[in-house]
């Protein structure tokens, strides 16, 4: 068979099972096979294609066609510029993140070697793509899980981004907050999808790991342990930047106000409501508050 005719079969068994995209996802395993881009593919489309390279093709599209997500097949994902190793037992990055990781960046700019928290870090993408564009940044990547934590030290280890390390902590235990020093910024993208829901997810996002999606009741268990126990890790003016799930901004708006002033929300490419972002309120905000509260 050529380069071609390999191509437009794997795309068409991917078609076949309904993957609604299926010419990106054959190009990314065509590349991951044979080491091609679409460009280098269409040029050398005549060309006979390498038994063992086809057999791998063949054999991750049968993958794909099976529901497993593209991402831990290719066994990497982009974020940011950075490249993340991922696979089964923590969370793909996602484009949506990249607005929490740039929103969080832009708080701390100015920040002279800022110090911040990403809580259930999962690979790190947060950590990583934060610090990838605030230098001299310095991160404490905070997750629990021993498969996503392996994944995260490796892409660490592979950033080379000498500020940020991973940390082997459960961000649900007043402990684990109560060891961090004063921190300059707290940012998450924690498990937010109401536990009802996630058997009606797509099959390919509940082959992702349920720890990493699983919000409770009603998506909000570790919101609440963000504004219990991490925004108080806060300096003043310190910055907090959260990803939520679509609906749930004002709930997250609303747990965080005590602690936070100037909270926005910031809309993904989507028009959903993503990021809910705020700053630490000064001593003498917070005691204005208070006397108010009690007038």
């Amino acid at each position: 068979m050529t380069l071609g005719a390999v191509y437009r079969a794997g795309r068409g068994r991917l078609r076949r099972a309904g993957n609604e995209s299926a010419a990106f996802d054959a190009g990314c395993l065509f590349r991951k096979a044979f080491g091609l881009d679409r460009q280098q593919r269409v040029l050398r489309a005549a060309e006979p294609a390498g038994p063992a390279q086809a057999r791998r093709f063949f054999a991750m599209a049968r993958e794909r066609a099976a529901g497993r997500p593209l991402q831990y097949i290719l066994g990497e994902w982009p974020f940011l510029g950075l490249v993340l190793e991922v696979g089964e037992g923590v969370l793909i990055p996602r484009e949506e993140t990249e607005l929490l990781a740039r929103t969080a960046a832009e708080m701390l700019a100015g920040e002279k070697a800022p110090l911040f928290a990403d809580l259930c870090a999962g690979s790190g993408a947060v950590a990583l793509g934060v610090a990838s564009l605030v230098p001299g940044a310095r991160a404490a990547a905070l997750e629990k899980y021993p498969a996503a934590l392996r994944y995260l030290k490796r892409n660490v280890a592979r950033a080379g981004l000498a500020g940020v390390r991973a940390v082997e902590a459960d961000v649900l235990d007043p402990a684990a907050a109560e060891r961090m020093p004063a921190l300059d910024g707290v940012f998450a993208n924690p498990p937010y999808v109401r536990a009802g829901e996630i058997p009606g997810l797509q099959e390919e996002v509940r082959r992702e790991p349920r720890e990493a999606l699983d919000g409770g009741p009603d998506g909000l268990r570790f919101y609440r342990a963000v504004a219990r126990l991490w925004l108080p890790r806060l300096k003043p003016g310190g910055a907090a930047a959260v990803e939520v799930g679509d609906g749930q901004a004002g709930a997250v708006c609303r747990l965080f106000s005590e602690a936070l002033e100037g909270i926005s929300v910031r809309r993904d490419f989507s028009g959903v409501a993503r990021v809910v972002a705020g700053r630490r309120r000064t001593a003498s905000a917070g005691t204005a508050r208070r006397g108010a509260r009690q007038k």
